[in-house]
């Protein structure tokens, strides 16, 4: 234990002479090259590139963000990195191997990663909740949690597993992503018992619509829109009350945005 904190601290003291935001770039580029790399094997090998992403990113973004990381910070900083990492992996397969996917596929993933990282640090420097920059790394951060519950139901309908895989997908990507929605809202060292309730009334939601749209013939898309509208809704009310700042006008937009989607997700039905 005591060599690790001593290597911990040989690593932190060397890497923190490195001005930040040239770290930002290095591990946007390192994991843009692991990418890249992992695209031209078969999907037979995912999982060893799943561990090997979880890694990488992990480590990359503590390289990235490094000073101040405390309690929670541990789980909330770094969680988005990886999550976003592993189901644009994922999603690519999706696609057929070709360069002409291949680059603009890379691309949007480093700067995708870049602008995750960005507002993971933004979140650490502590910056004050009435600032412009926090709330448009907010905002970022909010909008790349849609991109990935996305790339997740997306990849998880298109396995076409059945009903419990379904739920039980469902319910721990929306865990884990309001979670860290939730956390970010007060930026708190420990993790709040109201912020715990509300992540799972948020999973449970989900794994319940993920229930009933396993029995409605949809086109995967489909399903992966509504879905995320269904996320994206409820934790955007959600956020909104816990951040006392839930009005009329907030909660017509967010039941605007998936009445619309529900009626979109109506007429694509192939019974």
């Amino acid at each position: 234990m005591f060599r690790i904190k001593a290597l911990r601290h040989s690593f932190e003291k060397k890497a923190i002479k490195i001005d930040k935001r040239l770290r930002l770039v290095i591990s946007v580029l390192i994991l843009g090259l692991l990418m890249l790399f992992s695209t031209f094997f078969n999907f037979d090998k995912a999982p060893l590139f799943l561990a090997i992403f979880i890694i990488v990113s992990y480590f990359l973004s503590y390289f990235s963000l490094l000073e101040g990381i405390k309690k929670f910070g541990w789980f909330g900083l770094f969680i988005m990195p990886i999550l976003i990492t592993l189901f644009f992996y994922l999603f690519y397969f999706l696609f057929p191997g070709r360069w002409l996917t291949r680059l603009p596929f890379i691309f949007i993933y480093e700067v995708s990663i870049y602008a995750v990282l960005l507002c993971a640090n933004i979140f650490n420097i502590g910056v004050e909740k009435n600032l412009q920059l926090y709330r448009a790394a907010f905002s970022i951060n909010f909008f790349y949690q849609a991109v990935v519950s996305f790339l997740f139901y997306n990849v998880l309908f298109s396995f076409r597993y059945n009903f419990l895989i379904n739920i039980i997908g469902a319910g721990i990507c929306a865990f884990l992503l309001s979670l860290q929605l939730f956390w970010a809202i007060r930026l708190n060292k420990y993790m709040e018992r109201e912020i715990l309730f509300y992540s799972l009334f948020v999973a449970l939601l989900l794994a319940e619509i993920g229930l009933i749209v396993s029995f409605v013939p949809m086109k995967v898309s489909v399903y992966s829109l509504f879905m995320t509208a269904s996320y994206y809704s409820i934790t955007g009310m959600i956020s909104h009350y816990i951040d006392q700042k839930l009005f009329k006008e907030t909660v017509r937009e967010y039941v605007g945005v998936l009445i619309f989607v529900i009626i979109i997700t109506l007429l694509s039905l192939s019974w």
